[in-house]
């Protein structure tokens, strides 16, 4: 079974939620997602297509020298999977650390041998044939 069936969302740091979302939006022409819950710090979803970009904003500095386990404040891309479980698995036989989102979904955040962040969405298929 593959287990990776697309591109989720990707995330952009920006510095200014507002001023990012006046380029995104109003030149773009990108929809918001009102369904962004409260993470802590400002951002927004927007809708480009069936995917997101996510705007995660860090202000000038905030960024630390080292990078936490958790990806989901960083840049990352996000994959959707068929079977979170099966992920979880294959990440622990290999000793590859991940943590759980924070979002409510069913989400893994872990980082590639080169620190570059990935988050795992569970995505169930549907409709004929699944």
């Amino acid at each position: 079974m593959k287990l990776v069936s697309g591109i989720h969302h990707v995330s952009i740091l920006v510095g200014d939620t507002e001023r990012s979302l006046g380029f995104y939006r109003n030149i773009l022409g990108l929809e918001v997602d009102p369904s962004r819950p409260d993470l802590g710090y400002p951002g927004a979803w927007l809708w480009a297509g069936q995917q997101q970009i996510h705007l995660l904003e860090l202000k000038t500095g905030e960024k630390p020298d080292r990078l936490d386990i958790h990806g989901g404040r960083d840049r990352h891309m996000a994959l959707m999977i068929n079977d979170l479980d099966t992920l979880s698995e294959s990440l622990e036989v290999a000793g590859v650390a991940y943590t759980r989102s924070r979002s409510g979904r069913r989400a893994l955040f872990f980082r590639d041998p080169d620190g570059n962040a990935i988050e795992c969405v569970e995505m169930k298929p549907c409709g004929p044939g699944s």
